[in-house]
């Protein structure tokens, strides 16, 4: 009975439009109402949910994030990246996956990577003769490679989310090779897709253009270099890292490129403020819903059911990564992180799945929900972005969905693409 009402509100109230940190909350004081605990418990479990140190590098890479596209990092990242691989049959595909693998690796955010990027390179493409769906659906899904290169701030989520406190650096290090796997694969899709539906190419702009480039992007990319040795060496947390990487943001942005005004910034803080709370509240109701599952005893009775079905590893991730996605296509990946981290990781781990392999896995499981309607906040982004509806670009997605699948197998069944670089550092 407690149950149906847990999931039975969740669901009702999703469905007529409720916001989903709302619904989670209401599901959460419906629940508590019916098994009779005070309802001041939840919002106790919601103070609780936040007042966690590490969190607080959320809404310090927000602004970064922020920041760094004010500052022009992105448009100088495009710059380089089309300076490279801009003369292939689809060239500008590539380049859209390229600069979305570097800003990804100085923003840690999906959303901000569509934003950015999408911003510059889908106009771009339109007026080289690329066909809108392909630049959008290139830009999606190109975004989620910033969800593995580091700094990410969905890894910090789950690192407060495990409850045994996985470290936030070694997360940072295990998504590198990941990351770099899975947009080299989206930029062979890009060019296999550019290929067949015949996209124009460009040309070389030679050496000097492109050397003048990449010293243009060098500061930006610095970023982070500066954020992962910090960290690595032991200078400073990766809490402290986010702090740094808004100064240094700011300081580029201001001194080197000087595109960084008193009006950006301002719009910039202000922009993160209503973000970070966005993010932070969805966190805080996720903790009071995880707490009602975790009363109602779900988490052991899953990993009973799963247990009872198969005892065999690669089954159990299987059935764990199809929990997963079916889960990230109606909600959003910071209260799935939340609930579904205390449910799915002991069960990993008793099948001798290590905490950072299993987080990599989460990250790139629950941001391709990013990009899979009805609620893929990601590929809304890129809708509004290159003004196509969203059921036009799922037509011709399909190439880069399957693209994705295939790298989330990978990673899930060969730990060393996740482990191995952090066994090489360590």
């Amino acid at each position: 009975m407690e149950l149906l009402v847990l999931f039975g509100v969740l669901f009702l109230l999703l469905a007529i439009g409720v916001p989903v940190a709302f619904a989670l909350f209401g599901a959460a004081l419906a629940t508590f109402a019916v098994v009779d605990i005070p309802l001041v418990v939840a919002v106790q479990r919601m103070a609780a949910g936040i007042s966690v140190f590490t969190l607080m590098a959320i809404p310090f890479f927000i602004f970064a994030g922020d920041l760094m596209y004010r500052a022009g990092i992105a448009e100088r990242l495009v710059k380089v990246a089309d300076a490279a691989f801009g003369r292939v049959r689809g060239g500008l595909g590539l380049v859209d996956v390229g600069a979305s693998m570097m800003f990804g690796a100085v923003s840690g955010s999906a959303i901000a990577s569509a934003s950015a990027i999408g911003s510059t390179m889908v106009p771009l493409m339109r007026d080289k003769g690329y066909p809108g769906d392909y630049a959008v659906n290139v830009t999606v899904t190109a975004a989620i490679v910033g969800l593995l290169i580091p700094p990410s701030h969905n890894m910090i989520i789950y690192s407060a989310a495990s409850g045994i406190g996985v470290s936030i650096g070694d997360l940072f290090v295990a998504g590198i090779v990941p990351g770099m796997l899975t947009g080299l694969m989206l930029m062979t899709t890009a060019w296999l897709v550019a290929k067949k539906r015949g996209l124009p190419k460009g040309e070389f702009p030679g050496w000097k253009k492109f050397l003048v480039a990449a010293i243009y992007a060098i500061p930006g990319l610095l970023t982070a270099v500066i954020i992962m040795g910090g960290i690595l060496s032991g200078y400073f947390t990766a809490t402290e890292s986010s702090a740094i990487a808004v100064i240094y943001t700011i300081v580029i942005g201001v001194f080197v490129y000087r595109s960084l005004g008193w009006a950006a910034f301002w719009d910039a803080a202000g922009k993160s403020v209503r973000t970070a709370a966005m993010v932070l509240f969805i966190i805080a109701a996720a903790t009071a819903f995880g707490f009602a599952l975790a009363l109602l005893e779900v988490p052991a009775a899953l990993a009973g059911l799963i247990a009872v079905i198969t005892d065999n590893p690669i089954l159990t991730l299987l059935i764990i990564n199809i929990m997963l996605l079916m889960l990230g296509t109606f909600m959003d990946m910071a209260p799935l992180i939340v609930i579904t981290t205390p449910i799915f990781l002991p069960v990993a781990m008793g099948m001798g799945v290590d905490p950072v392999h299993f987080g990599v896995i989460m990250m790139l499981n629950l941001g391709i929900g990013l990009v899979t309607p009805p609620v893929g906040s990601v590929l809304f982004v890129g809708s509004a972005v290159g003004k196509i509806p969203v059921t036009t670009l799922v037509k011709t997605i399909g190439p880069f969905y399957g693209t994705l699948i295939l790298a989330l197998v990978l990673i899930t069944y060969i730990p060393w693409l996740s482990l191995g670089l952090l066994q090489i550092w360590n």
